[in-house]
């Protein structure tokens, strides 16, 4: 729905001025623009009178910099209105679009290297000091465009820049395979909303206690590819070398600094696997032996392999060590961890890099120096890290408090979902732990970041519901930590106006169609073996219905209705020829199988947490959630859980890894719309609804 701030001037603006803007002086009676909404927000907005459409790109230098910008600008453009826009040298006419590069040194608004600004009048004028944040007053013309049917965007000048300069998403890829074109996307939709890191948890394991408490049964992944330890990374679940090159060039044409993360001396049974020997007995397998010299050769040549060289695989100046959830047991071993962080740190700096890590020194208190100068710590637990003394080492910090910042989907511990209204109204990077609150400001403070951890292996999350968690916290994180403390727009209405905005450019993992509540597509008929269905969007995200008439043949065993990239929904699964569907190599069933012959009418109906099977209009049968494993008592409760009224939302009291066997197991699907199957049943009246049918 068009927004009610555009409708009333714009209405006859676009009918008047389809391509350019409209003179202020010459329309007295057309009131002032009210600060137009993106996200993250403007940080200031001066209003003009009128709306504007862009009829060319003119570049303002032939820096190869400025023309790289201006073609991302012409192509998303394209990609999102199905108009072309021309990239031209000038001269200068109304309805251009100037982008230009002004030196430092006459920087008049202290722009930094991320800030821009923006002048919309007849034409538009679009200036930063930096290629990045020239590109980022790029996302704000996007937005803008896509709120209104003609693209047309309010008149008005913003200087718009950062409060933060680092603000980012750290995803879990050790514990959920998680494909290389959904990353290519990711980063696609962390720069249309002005995020500049995504950090890449490379490797990790699951608890024992799943795996009949055996170390060597537990499961466990390194998802990268290597050459000097080959087998190490898992083959069909890792990225090879020159995709996660390439996938690292892809970020920086467009502003996204790929971290990687390889989490030593902990969360290490991926390692251990590969090398036995290397496990420490006393701790577990999912720790490194720190005391063993041949500990530090294998993580020596395995950092070598990705940091050296002239071209690195790991092209980021930055690498995250991990560096957490050691052992503290003893003073011998408190020491040894302090002198393990300390070594890599320098290891990493001798390649000319900077050490991220994980605060843990708290935890692993004790007299060995830490080289902390140069070093970036993210403090993620009250427990592990004292963000005071941290700073205060030199070290710089990354605001990622697990009580407010941590996903973990479907774990009932931490949040299944972040609690948006909080981080809208209380939380900023500032707050860089439950107990501690910096100035806004702080110079040692570098961002903030959100995680998402996917602590439980096999628990029937896919992509998709991890992008479902992501998309409403990414939001409101890039606005915190863009904005800081001067966040000025209603959390009400962030969040109706938010939903209008696309994930980006050529973007749809939500599989969002446009409209109301209304019948998104109709089949009379899906002939057999048919092909595609030919429709923008290959499926529906939640919340959705799909209803069909089948008159009914008897099929074999792993029969296709429908499929697409992500899922694939079987007439007959080819486990026990039951209604059921597959995705992230999960194949679920409903306890139904489709009459040998007959007419029946079925409804499949899916939102984030369940899917409902409806036949002939009755309901047949619900799958939501499954505890998997009942928790096991213990006299010791090594944690417990605080339950608010969303039954998604958890805040640990206290929190330790062994959860005693509790898990979630999650039965949810995206409906495929892509490619029609073989099958023997008719097909009829297919009708997809993005609303459910069934209250």
């Amino acid at each position: 729905m068009k927004q009610a701030w555009l409708l009333i001037p714009l209405l006859l603006l676009t009918l008047l001025l389809p391509s350019v803007g409209l003179r202020a002086q010459d329309n007295s009676d057309v009131p002032i623009n009210p600060k137009p909404f993106v996200v993250p927000e403007l940080t200031s907005w001066t209003g003009g009178r009128g709306a504007y459409r862009p009829t060319r790109i003119v570049l303002g230098s032939s820096s190869r910099e400025v023309k790289a910008v201006a073609e991302e600008l012409a192509k998303d453009y394209a990609e999102m209105f199905g108009r072309k826009i021309q990239i031209d040298k000038g001269p200068r006419n109304k309805g251009d679009l100037l982008l230009r590069l002004v030196k430092p040194s006459e920087d008049k608004h202290s722009l930094g290297k991320e800030g821009y600004r923006l002048m919309v009048g007849e034409e538009a004028i679009l200036e930063a000091t930096h290629a990045q944040g020239l590109y980022w007053g790029t996302r704000t013309l996007l937005q803008l465009s896509e709120q209104d049917e003609d693209q047309m965007i309010p008149c008005g000048t913003t200087i718009d820049k950062p409060q933060y300069a680092l603000r980012g998403l750290m995803l879990d890829v050790g514990r959920k395979y998680i494909p290389m074109d959904y990353l290519q996307r990711l980063i696609r939709v962390l720069a249309y909303y002005k995020m500049n890191t995504l950090q890449l948890h490379l490797n990790d394991n699951g608890f024992k206690v799943y795996f009949g408490n055996d170390w060597a049964k537990t499961s466990a992944a390194f998802r990268l590819e290597s050459t000097t330890f080959p087998g190490l990374a898992p083959k069909g679940a890792s990225y090879s070398k020159a995709e996660f090159i390439d996938l690292q060039k892809q970020a920086e044409r467009i502003f996204v600094d790929i971290i990687p993360e390889i989490d030593i001396p902990a969360h290490t049974l991926a390692f251990t696997h590969y090398r036995p020997e290397l496990a420490s007995k006393e701790h577990g397998a999912d720790h490194l032996d720190i005391f063993k010299e041949e500990t530090y050769t294998f993580i020596d040549a395995l950092l070598k392999e990705y940091l050296g060289g002239k071209n690195p695989v790991f092209r980021s100046k930055h690498i995250n060590i991990g560096t957490d959830e050691y052992s503290n047991a003893t003073e011998e071993l408190r020491e040894k961890f302090r002198y393990f962080t300390d070594r890599y740190i320098r290891y990493v700096e001798s390649f000319g890099k900077q050490a991220y890590l994980w605060g843990a020194l708290r935890h692993a208190y004790g007299k060995t120096p830490v080289k902390l100068d140069q070093a970036v710590v993210l403090t993620w637990s009250r427990d592990f890290v004292d963000p005071i003394a941290t700073k205060e080492a030199g070290a710089k910090l990354i605001s990622t408090p697990d009580s407010y910042t941590y996903i973990v989907p479907a774990a009932g511990y931490y949040q299944d979902y972040l609690d948006t209204r909080y981080l809208h109204a209380k939380w900023t990077p500032a707050v860089v732990s439950s107990a501690v609150t910096l100035p806004e400001g702080d110079p040692a403070l570098l961002g903030g970041m959100f995680s998402v951890w996917n602590d439980h292996y096999g628990n029937g999350i896919s992509v998709k519901d991890i992008h479902y968690r992501i998309m409403p916290a990414l939001h409101y994180m890039a606005l915190k930590m863009w904005t800081g403390s001067g966040t000025s727009i209603p959390y009400e209405e962030m969040e109706q106006r938010r939903l209008v905005l696309s994930e980006a450019p050529g973007v749809n993992e939500l599989a969002r169609w446009q409209g109301g509540q209304r019948e998104v597509l109709h089949r009379s008929s899906l002939p057999s073996g048919s092909g595609h269905l030919g429709e923008a969007v290959p499926e529906i995200g939640y919340d959705y219905s799909v209803t069909f008439t089948i008159d009914a043949r008897e099929e074999a065993k792993g029969t296709v209705l429908l499929r697409s990239r992500n899922a694939t929904f079987y007439l007959a699964d080819p486990r026990h020829g039951r209604l059921g569907f597959a995705r992230d190599g999960y194949l679920d069933t409903f306890d139904y199988t489709l009459p040998k012959e007959g007419k029946v009418t079925i409804s499949i109906e899916g939102d984030n947490n369940s899917l409902t099977l409806y036949v002939d209009g009755k309901r047949r049968e619900h799958l939501s959630r499954m505890l998997l494993y009942a928790e096991t008592p213990d006299a010791d409760a090594l944690r417990l859980d605080k339950q608010y009224e969303s039954p998604d939302r958890f805040e640990p009291i206290v929190y330790r890894s062994r959860t005693k066997g509790r898990m979630f197991y999650m039965r949810t699907l995206v409906f495929p719309l892509d490619e029609v199957g073989t099958f023997r049943s008719n097909i009829t009246d297919l009708r997809v609804h993005n609303y459910k049918l069934h209250k």
